[in-house]
Order: C-alpha cells, then structure tokens, then sequence
C-alpha cells in the first residue's frame, strides 16, 4: 500500500510478513542487502521488537514522533514480528516513530511495524505528491492484491522536506550518523549528542 508519512510517500506493509516484504522490493527494485526502514505508532511499538533503551531511549524522547530513525537492536533474531528482511547482517532494524496521522494510524491499527520505505524505484526521487507517484511504480502496485493508496491520502499528504535522519548509537555515547535527513546534526548537537560521519 502506498500512504503518506511526514517525509514522503511511502510504500508498506505490515513488517512481520515476509512475502509482503519480498513483494516491495521486487516493485522498488531495491538490492536485497538494504533493509527497509519501519515506522511505528508509538515506543511501545518499537519495545515490542527492538531493544530501546540507553541513549536510544533517549533519543527516542527527544525526537519521537519525528524523522529520526534509529538503527536498534533486534529483541530476538527470530522475532517472528519481523520479517528476515528487514533486519540487517548485525541484527538491527532503521525505525522511527511517525508524526504523520495518518501513519501513526495504519500502524496502531496494524498492531506492528510498518515498512516505509520510499514509494519510488531504486534510485529516483522520493515522492511528495501523488503527481510525482512513478507511473510504472503505480501500474505494477494496482496488479496486486490490496490497491493503491490507502483511503485518506487524498486529504492527509506527506510533508515533503528531507528524508528521515538515520543514526546509531555508540558505545561512547555518541551517534554515527549514516544518513542526513530532516532532523540536522546541528540539531543532534544542540540537544547533546557527539555525532560522527558514516
């Protein structure tokens, strides 16, 4: 399904079914080896599968709902509420917490973590309105079982800008950031945090 989040449109579904998974990458065109990022209602979402505790918990107080995604720790590398694919090789899902209604919305009422990443092919540009939805992207999702956009994205639209931030803690205290997004280091500093490149 494709909804919108406070970023951009995005492309989900419920991250525990692996076939729906598989499914989102074949139509983005995604390499296997990047883990699609989630999102979640609220923390106690996220508790459910991921370790979010330490700085992350702080973190998580600062920014959520917001744009930053943290790279945490699975609960059990078996999490049956997760599919395979989006844990990377160490064992840590990308997810934040969404600000947007209607997100936040599918996600409570999906009792689990969304997928969210991008609704464009690999490589192009994110969309901010339905207008700039790939055409190719839109034919291949109304084949499958389940449609298009979810009822409410023609009122509730993205809110365009920059992507999610992504950062991981580190031992020290600090954050690696890997990749640049809506919340600016600048504004990690300014709340505390050490942030290094990469």
């Amino acid at each position: 399904m494709l909804f919108p989040t406070e970023t951009f449109y995005a492309l989900g579904c419920l991250a525990s079914r692996a076939d729906a998974v598989a499914r989102i990458y074949q139509l983005k065109g995604r390499p296997v080896q990047l883990p699609l990022p989630l999102l979640a209602f609220d923390t106690a979402q996220v508790g459910n599968v991921a370790r979010l505790e330490g700085a992350d918990a702080l973190l998580a107080a600062q920014f959520w709902p917001g744009p930053l995604s943290l790279l945490l720790p699975v609960r059990v590398a078996s999490n049956p509420a997760l599919a395979p694919q989006v844990v990377n090789a160490r064992g840590k899902l990308a997810v934040r917490v969404s600000p947007h209604p209607l997100a936040a919305r599918l996600a409570h009422l999906a009792a689990g973590l969304l997928t969210a990443s991008s609704a464009n092919l690999s490589g192009q540009p994110p969309a901010r309105t339905v207008d700039e939805l790939s055409p190719a992207l839109l034919d291949a999702l109304a084949a499958t079982e389940g449609g298009l956009l979810v009822p409410g994205c023609a009122e509730e639209v993205p809110g365009g800008g920059l992507p999610s931030t992504l950062v991981e803690s580190l031992p020290n205290g600090g954050l690696r950031l890997l990749r640049q997004g809506a919340v600016s280091t600048a504004m990690l500093t300014t709340a505390g945090w050490t942030v290094k490149e990469g």
